[in-house]
């Protein structure tokens, strides 16, 4: 049993506690940190996960003094057309993905970055299409329920196929491709291909069960997919038969929650940073898989001039059509097109 005194000294130790903690002389608790899940449905041991998201991830715990960790999950909470709304509902903190996935005007301005001959360099067009977005479209709202942690492109896309090489636009005549969406999709169709989306890691069972000729994708994603002993023939195209817009979002309200030193620290590492950084790790790959390509027996050429000019009526067509609804909602097209090639350098051939 406790004495008075003992009583008294006791009181006494707390009342002083209290007297320190207020004038800030006691150490304070340390903060509990912030872990924020990233939902990813590439393969795990894929170029841009290994190369671009996974060192991102370790920047922020570095620049936040571990404060905000980010966590890639092992396996995608949800098929990868969902991933823009998992982030927006709250699913998963942080995700990434394709806007052309989901179908319809959605992410129509998106398309900007989608077209064809709009760069060789994957770092360079992602850092110019971030520039172009902030500059451009992000005020049309298209991301709205969710802070936008960057855009990016990968490297150019091109044409592969099992059946032939493909040296004309009449060469694409009634073949059967898998495609992303978009402008892919729709630039296909006008060349007499029979366009079908599907996700990526569902190509190699279609090629091998013949249900497609081919497809269009990036160097890298025949062999980061597995696809060379179902694939013979390549045609690139300067500045790429088409590209894609990829997201880099976060759940709005996650985002909030951080403090604005944590903010600043995030921004500093994504934006620009991260589009010069997920384009690097696109051209590394791409140079890579080039060399498995060829070192294959896969044909790979170089699409010639009057294939490039005929291409060219197509996508100025479709270009114009594109031009015209993002004007409707509120985007000079025709200029964000034309600032996109010039940072880029690609010249549309005469």
């Amino acid at each position: 049993m406790k004495t008075p005194i003992a009583r008294r000294t006791v009181i006494q130790g707390i009342g002083a506690g209290v007297a320190l903690a207020a004038a800030g002389i006691l150490p304070r608790r340390a903060e509990a940190a912030t872990t924020l899940t990233l939902s990813s449905w590439l393969p795990p041991k894929h170029p841009i996960v290994v190369n671009a998201f996974e060192p991102w991830a370790d920047d922020v715990a570095k620049a936040t003094d571990g404060r905000v960790k980010v966590r890639i999950l092992p396996k995608p909470l949800g098929g990868a057309p969902a991933h823009f709304d998992m982030a927006k509902d709250g699913i998963a903190d942080i995700t990434y993905g394709l806007h052309s996935f989901t179908p319809g005007d959605r992410f129509l301005l998106s398309r900007l970055a989608e077209f064809s001959f709009i760069g060789d360099d994957a770092a360079q067009l992602s850092v110019a299409y971030w520039n172009t977005y902030q500059k451009r479209l992000s005020k049309a709202g298209e991301h709205a329920g969710v802070h936008t942690l960057g855009v990016f492109t990968h490297g150019p896309g091109a044409i592969h196929n099992r059946v032939r090489p493909i040296k004309t636009t009449a060469d694409l005549q009634g073949l059967k491709f898998r495609v992303p969406g978009g402008h892919a999709s729709e630039l296909m169709g006008r060349l007499g291909v029979t366009p079908l989306l599907a996700p990526p890691s569902e190509v190699y069972e279609m090629l091998a069960n013949k249900v497609i000729d081919g497809v269009t994708f990036t160097l890298e994603a025949i062999t980061a997919f597995k696809l060379l002993d179902h694939l013979k023939h390549t045609t690139t195209v300067p500045g790429g038969v088409y590209n894609t817009s990829w997201f880099f979002v976060m759940n709005e309200g996650k985002w909030n929650a951080l403090t604005d030193a944590d903010k600043a620290a995030i921004t500093a590492l994504s934006g620009e940073a991260f589009a010069r950084r997920v384009g690097k790790a696109w051209i590394d790959a791409d140079a890579a898989a080039l060399e498995k390509m060829k070192a294959s027996g896969m044909e790979v050429i170089q699409a010639d001039p009057a294939f490039v000019k005929d291409l060219t009526r197509h996508t100025a067509e479709l270009e114009a059509a594109w031009a015209k609804l993002a004007e409707a909602r509120g985007v000079d097209g025709v200029a964000a097109l034309a600032e996109l090639r010039e940072a880029t350098g690609v010249k549309l051939p005469a």
